[in-house]
């Protein structure tokens, strides 16, 4: 008898592994997927808009040289303040001159702190500029007055009416600054200036749909009015 052949063994199809499922990382709950633009608020809120605001009130405060003309005009009328204080000097000056202190130390820390971006229906850029024209005018006027007012002019006085014009000045300075930063600005910064946007033409009725037209030949409704 014969032995038995080996029959050959049948190869196996391979079997598919299954696919590994990719790992989806899990998103912070406070992490934003789009990326925010550097030139404009976007869409931040909170301590993040503040933050934003800030830095970008500073760069244009600083940047554009509004920031060291008024601490400069600041630092003359300061020191006018000291050199009357030891003086007889009139009244209108030293109201003059402190008025001046204040608003300028407001506009300062307005800016620092962009709260000025938080009060939109002021426009700010415009009542920089009428303070600047403002400043002129009543610092100017109290030189002019302290000079004709008195027959004697010691020392400390005289430094203290130029030191009064310096700061005239560079109001005027600001001034002139003011008016390049005013071309410049955009139309996100004058909020109040941006016209509503247009009606429209035509409302739809209730449903959402137009009313039907009327078919040819079809006879008119006794209610409508000729």
């Amino acid at each position: 008898a014969k032995p038995a052949e080996a029959k050959p063994a049948e190869a196996k199809p391979a079997e598919a592994k299954p696919a590994e499922a990719k790992k989806v990382e899990p998103q912070e709950p406070g992490k934003e997927t789009l990326e925010q633009p550097k030139d404009r608020v976007g869409t931040r809120t909170g301590c993040r808009r503040y933050w934003w605001e800030f830095k970008d009130s500073n760069k244009e405060f600083w940047g554009m040289g509004h920031a060291e003309v008024k601490i400069l005009s600041l630092g003359c009328l300061i020191g006018t303040a000291m050199l009357f204080y030891f003086l007889p000097v009139h009244p209108v000056l030293l109201l003059v001159n402190k008025m001046e202190i204040a608003i300028f130390t407001s506009f300062i820390i307005l800016y620092t702190f962009a709260i000025n971006r938080y009060i939109p229906f002021i426009l700010w850029p415009i009542s920089d500029l009428l303070n600047d024209l403002f400043a002129i005018i009543f610092l100017g006027g109290a030189v002019a007055y302290g000079y004709i007012s008195r027959k004697s002019l010691p020392q400390p006085y005289l430094i203290g009416l130029i030191l009064m014009g310096v700061a005239a000045f560079f109001a005027l300075i600001d001034m002139s600054i003011q008016t390049k930063h005013f071309k410049g600005k955009r139309a996100r910064r004058m909020r109040v200036l941006v016209p509503p946007p247009p009606r429209e033409p035509e409302q739809e009725n209730e449903a959402g749909q137009a009313p039907p037209a009327p078919a040819a030949g079809a006879a008119p409704d006794p209610g409508m009015k000729k």
